[in-house]
């Protein structure tokens, strides 16, 4: 049981970004189908639903699993910076997959979640809710 409790706290901001990115992903997708549903252009509707799962993110990041609540404006400029870089590599994995090779949309944006979701995972954890044992 020890062991469980040590790679729970070990990997515990991974588990709870994973549960947290499950949410805000879903919300996301769902977003983006929705305005697919209504012939939007997929890479215009990738650009409004990233934005919707990138404010969703970071509050409850910020409040559930990160728990910092100082520095509240520089934090999610951050966190929306670098959801933008995740937007522009989520629209090039989606005009490659969609546009070039001719994917379904709807699966291309699937994959392309799990590409971003662990690249912003890495640059969050350790940019925008870092906090050095100074800060405290």
């Amino acid at each position: 049981m020890d062991f469980i409790k040590q790679l729970y706290y070990k990997y515990r901001n991974f588990i709870l970004y994973g549960i947290i990115g499950g949410f805000c992903a879903t919300l996301d997708f769902v977003i983006y189908s929705g305005l697919c549903y209504v012939n939007m252009n997929h890479l215009w509707a990738n650009i409004i639903s990233t934005h919707c799962g990138i404010f969703c993110s970071f509050l409850l990041n910020r409040s559930y699993n990160f728990k910092v609540k100082d520095k509240t404006g520089l934090r999610f400029l951050s966190f929306y910076i670098i959801g933008l870089i995740g937007l522009a590599l989520s629209e090039g994995l989606l005009f490659l997959m969609v546009n070039m090779a001719g994917w379904n949309k709807y699966i291309a944006k699937f994959i392309t979640v799990f590409v971003v979701a662990v690249f912003q995972f890495v640059l969050n954890k350790f940019v925008t809710f870092n906090t050095s044992k100074n800060e405290r």
